[in-house]
């Protein structure tokens, strides 16, 4: 059920008589919003069928959007077969590498624009259109608030392209290639031809970053069609996934199949088996957490640490592995991985098709040989992808993708080499004169929700360029903030709370030790708390704060990493309970 008041519209209120204007006579806000649609051509017939939005986040901006004129074809061919009006409406749009100062700050916001254009025009049920790493849990949390029908679909993954007789796809070999060249092992000639192979078409980063796990992530919920998470963009795939959507998108409107149906806590239990099998990106905790916050659950991240400890990693795809989201789809995509999941899966959980997801896997068939999803016998990692660590470093938790680290390196006790900020790190990282060794551990703060602000993807620190040319390929790194799911390395993330609102982070010097234990889920600063608040009195935290606009409402607002980094006054007013239950 909407969040608004249901006294502004008659119980039975459908289609365009939906949410009228108000100009205190109902009768003639209808004769009014009638004359002015026929005005793009739409006659009397059209207008008595079920009204479906589509929200269009095409965008020049957006390459991993770059088919949603196709996808906005398709589905609209699906909703009229099946008997609905579909009427497409833009949202903002925002891609990964083209938002300043990240696309994490402007998240809630397009997750504001998607729930009240939602609710203040008339639809019977919403089809959402993302892919890029931030739209899609923008859109499932707006949804979420919003509480009609609704069903996602995402546009899919992009080609991969060759360099030099190498697959490449973006972008764990974008980071890969750019390692190279920091270490000097390959020229400007050969970046720049890589550089042209990375991205060889429209979609979505082929490997599994945030975009692949959320469209993922979207088909565990039951919040996309069965099959609906593979398919590349560009492929007919993807087209009649598109046309398959907008047709049931009509059906949830004639059974009123609303969203709170759907996301329950089965549903999140069941995408957390899915994001820590599939190595997952570590956003998806966040995000998962934001969509959660929506209809009332919070996120017991020690109870998923538990989960991890009897879900191994099954999907061998790239940073965990080393395939593509175009072979995992010819893999059979995620009835594949289901399947394979199911002894751990919440099987009654219902999907946007109005069954059950034991009822989809069942439908699904038996399955074939494939090699891309492997056996709980014969797992990637014989652990969840993601550990959750705590210790006096991070009271509220961190977390580390375990997966794609060093084992040599996930029992370490370092020296702390400490940057302030983004800044102060982008100013020394690279200098001769950096006091730094492999067995140092790096630390970066200030990029949390409040430092930055909007958390960005800064966690992934370089290697220093004097270590990268001596050949070191990894080190331990500890940071506030987050790193791509297309990122590897040994580094600990999402450390709560902030150094910008207090948190121990705030206070580590150059020169301290610190211990990461991953067996033991710890993360610990090797320092007395005495020191500790002789160093709180010393140097007090300034919280960042700005005067006016997004900012201010962005500083004022946002939560930390636990609670999805979403504004607190658009969580549900209420916490029914946790999940993992």
């Amino acid at each position: 059920m909407s969040r608004r008041n249901q006294s502004d519209d008659k119980p039975e209120a459908t289609g365009l008589k939906k949410g009228l204007t108000s100009y205190g006579d109902n009768g003639f806000s209808l004769f009014l919003r009638k004359a002015f649609i026929k005005g793009a051509g739409y006659s009397d017939s059209a207008l008595t069928r079920p009204v479906v939005g589509i929200a269009n986040t095409g965008s020049a901006y957006n390459p991993c959007h770059g088919n949603m004129p196709q996808l906005l074809e398709a589905v609209k061919r699906g909703i009229m077969l099946a008997g609905g009006l579909p009427l497409d409406f833009p949202t903002i749009s925002i891609h990964e590498s083209f938002s300043y100062p990240t696309s994490m700050y402007l998240r809630n916001l397009m997750s504001m624009d998607t729930e009240e254009m939602i609710l203040a025009q008339p639809m019977d049920a919403i089809v959402l259109i993302g892919g890029c790493d931030k739209t899609v849990p923008a859109q499932l949390m707006g949804a979420a608030s919003a509480g009609i029908p609704a069903i996602e679909l995402v546009t899919g993954s992009m080609l991969t392209g060759s360099h030099r007789s190498e697959r490449v796809g973006a972008c764990t070999d974008c980071r890969r290639y750019w390692g190279k060249y920091r270490a000097q092992e390959i020229d400007d000639q050969e970046i720049a031809d890589v550089n042209n192979q990375l991205v060889a078409s429209v979609g979505t980063c082929s490997v599994m970053g945030t975009a692949s796990t959320m469209a993922c992530l979207s088909e565990a919920l039951g919040m996309s069609l069965p099959g609906g998470a593979s398919p590349p963009a560009v492929t007919a795939d993807r087209m009649r996934i598109a046309e398959l959507t907008g047709a049931q998108a009509v059906q949830m409107a004639h059974d009123k199949l609303t969203i709170d149906k759907i996301l329950t806590p089965d549903a999140f239990e069941n995408a957390m088996r899915v994001l820590l099998a599939i190595g997952g990106s570590t956003n998806g905790i966040v995000h998962l957490a934001a969509i959660a916050g929506r209809v009332g659950l919070d996120i017991d991240l020690q109870a998923l640490d538990r989960m991890g400890k009897d879900t191994p990693v099954l999907l061998d795809l790239k940073p965990s592995g080393q395939h593509y989201m175009e072979d995992f789809h010819k893999a059979g995509g995620m009835a594949t991985l289901l399947r394979e999941l199911k002894p751990l899966l919440k099987l009654d959980a219902l999907t946007v098709t109005g069954r059950t997801l034991g009822e989809e896997i069942e439908r699904a068939g038996p399955g074939f040989a494939q090699t891309v999803v492997k056996s709980a016998a014969d797992p990637i990692y014989p652990q969840g992808g993601i550990a959750v660590l705590q210790g006096n470093l991070a009271p509220g938790g961190a977390i580390i993708k375990q997966s794609s680290a060093d084992a040599g390196l996930m029992e370490h006790e370092g020296r702390a080499v400490v940057f302030e900020d983004a800044a102060d790190l982008a100013l020394r990282i690279d200098s001769d004169e950096l006091d730094v060794t492999a067995d140092d551990i790096l630390v970066l703060k200030n990029i949390g929700p409040k430092g930055a602000p909007g958390m960005p993807e800064a966690g992934y620190i370089p290697i220093p360029r004097k270590l990268a040319i001596q050949g070191v390929k990894d080190i331990v790194r500890i940071s506030d903030g987050r790193m791509s799911g297309t990122a590897f390395g040994t580094i600990v993330l999402h450390v709560t709370p902030e150094s910008a609102i207090g948190g121990p982070l705030a206070y580590v010097e150059n020169g301290d030790r610190i211990r990461l234990s991953v067996s033991r889920r710890e993360i610990a600063l090797l320092v007395s708390e005495q020191e500790l608040a002789l160093r709180r009195e010393r140097t007090p935290v300034v919280v960042p704060s700005a005067e006016r606009g997004y900012k201010k409402l962005f500083l004022d607002t946002v939560t930390q990493a636990d609670k999805g980094v979403d504004f607190d006054f658009l969580r549900a007013p209420q916490t029914k309970g946790t999940v993992p239950r």
